[in-house]
């Protein structure tokens, strides 16, 4: 006779109870799945470390800052993890942080871990990594790589220290005036995380592939080059998040995008060029959504480059360029040629009448037959279709400089490190400039500037500019200020061409039409609880 012992017999009831139990609380919310060309340029998510457009799509779901945008609007400042910030003065700002905002390890947000996230362990480091070679110097151990170290810099290159006030109210104090410090902290490169998180992590590559933030999803898993999951944070300060995963997979053409949302593989199908629109919309189970961001593509020149030393080469370049003619066969006019390098959300800072070099074939010829140029080649670097339409794009420009006598050549590259490569045929790369807050530095400074992209990496230089960024980063005086920026157009679109502008960047999103969900003014992608709600 078998003998039923107290442990077995609860032992059994559990195995009868429990999977009902489970079934009853099974979570019933969706799986959104998101086709994307690219998941990750670094496959890492420290937003330092993956400053571009597909960085920017994804990091705002997992991580977030103390200052938010208005997405789906007019990208102006509101509350994030902080509920109000009031200015001390011209150095200081003073932030009341949200109570009860929980991380993704359960633990409350301090104004200890606001310290932490703009501190030397996260994001400056002690100089190690930097002395021995950038982001396997980081991989390896905790101090963050070059490439994070220099961005923070860039993005923050006055602040002297950050002091807790008392519980839930955090200073910021910058060693010069700095009128755009708001705007600064605003930049995806401020995400606030859990110190401890960070402490615990194996390495900082470790941590770079899983932070501990506070958004409405945490990572759950990351094949690089592959697939994403984010799953849901229950405990969201900004309510429960309407879908329990986040599917993210990869898939670089667009054709198979378009494939997997029409075959149900994806509910989502990011970067469709325009003239995909219609034959998507033709099926009424889908639409798409978007428009001009706040980005601008752009082309780079290296004026080390044995035929761009010459600026009147260079400024050739800018006026061979129809650009009305870009946005309108390639965009379909859904997209804009912009004011230069700036956007009306610059208020006062805004220079209405400013305009791109006109389109202007016989004024390129004259300043390569005065510079001498004699069709030497002048190779052109790009990704395929990094950026949408960026190989149909280059194939028109390339057209458009051999007609006024440039000799540009394609080099397609398989990544950024190759296009970045230092060699004495760099001369001229696809870019984009995302502003990320409503003011010059954002864009001309931060890109361009002694510690923006260009200069470090030994592109591009020019004393007047450099002085003037000071202008534009310390001064209080806004007729200086407004003055220095229309002179630093000047310099860096025509007289000493840095880059010349193609048009304003726009990203389409194709979706399953019963999905509600509202495409954002920027790369971003809101999948919170307010812009996402699948049909009942």
């Amino acid at each position: 006779m078998t003998r039923i012992t107290r442990r077995a017999a609860l032992f059994g009831a559990a195995a009868t109870t429990l999977p009902r139990f489970a079934i009853a609380q099974a979570d019933q919310r969706p799986v959104l799945t998101v086709a994307v060309q690219k998941i990750s340029n670094s496959n890492t998510f420290e937003p330092p470390r993956e400053q571009s457009n597909v960085g920017y799509r994804l990091s705002y779901s997992f991580a977030e800052t103390l200052i938010d945008s208005a997405w789906q609007t007019d990208l102006s400042p509101v509350p994030g993890l902080a509920t109000a910030w009031r200015r001390i003065d011209d150095r200081t700002v003073e932030f009341d942080l949200r109570e009860g905002v929980r991380f993704h390890n359960g633990e409350v947000m301090t104004a200890e871990d606001v310290a932490f996230s703009f501190g030397p362990e996260r994001l400056f480091g002690t100089g190690a990594a930097q002395a021995s070679g950038g982001v396997t110097a980081g991989a390896a151990s905790k101090e963050p790589p070059r490439e994070v170290s220099a961005v923070a810099r860039r993005t923050f290159p006055g602040i002297e220290k950050i002091e807790i006030v008392r519980p839930g109210v955090v200073r910021f104090v910058n060693r010069v005036p700095d009128v755009t410090l708001e705007g600064r902290l605003a930049q995806n490169v401020g995400v606030i995380f859990s110190r401890r998180g960070f402490a615990e992590a194996e390495s900082w590559l470790a941590w770079a592939r899983a932070p501990v933030g506070t958004g409405p999803y945490r990572v759950a898993e990351f094949r690089p080059d592959a697939s994403l999951i984010l799953e849901a944070h229950d405990e969201y300060w900004g309510g429960r998040p309407p879908v329990r995963r986040i599917r993210i997979i990869e898939v670089p053409e667009v054709a198979s995008r378009i494939n997997a949302l029409l075959s149900g593989e994806a509910d989502f199908a990011c970067d469709i060029p325009p003239d995909q629109i219609g034959s998507i919309e033709r099926n009424a189970r889908f639409e798409v959504l978007g428009s001009p961001i706040n980005n601008h593509r752009l082309i780079a020149f290296d004026q080390n480059h044995a035929q761009l030393r010459d600026a009147r080469v260079r400024r050739a370049f800018t006026h061979a360029i129809d650009r009305k003619a870009i946005v309108d066969s390639l965009w379909a006019g859904r997209t804009v040629v912009p004011k230069g390098l700036q956007f009306e959300y610059f208020g006062q800072m805004f220079h209405a009448d400013w305009s791109v070099p006109r389109f202007d074939p016989a004024e390129a010829r004259r300043l390569l037959r005065e510079a001498n140029y004699r069709g030497e080649p002048i190779p052109y670097r790009l990704l395929n279709n990094y950026y949408t339409n960026q190989t149909p794009t280059a194939q028109v420009l390339v057209e458009m400089w051999r007609q006024v006598g440039l000799n540009v050549q394609i080099e397609m590259k398989e990544n950024w490190t190759q296009i970045q490569e230092r060699t004495p045929t760099r001369a001229v790369r696809d870019w984009s400039n995302t502003c990320l807050f409503g003011d010059p530095v954002a864009g001309l400074v931060r890109g361009m500037g002694p510690n923006g992209e260009m200069q470090l990496q030994g592109e591009w230089k020019n004393e007047e500019f450099n002085r003037l960024c000071t202008v534009l980063e310390s001064s209080t005086d806004r007729a200086a200020r407004r003055a220095a920026a229309r002179r630093m157009l000047e310099i860096a679109e025509r007289d000493d061409p840095a880059y010349t502008l193609l048009h304003q960047a726009a990203t389409f999103t194709a979706k399953r039409k019963d999905i509600e969900w509202r495409a954002a003014k920027a790369w971003a992608m809101d999948f919170r609880a307010g812009n996402l709600r699948f049909p009942a």
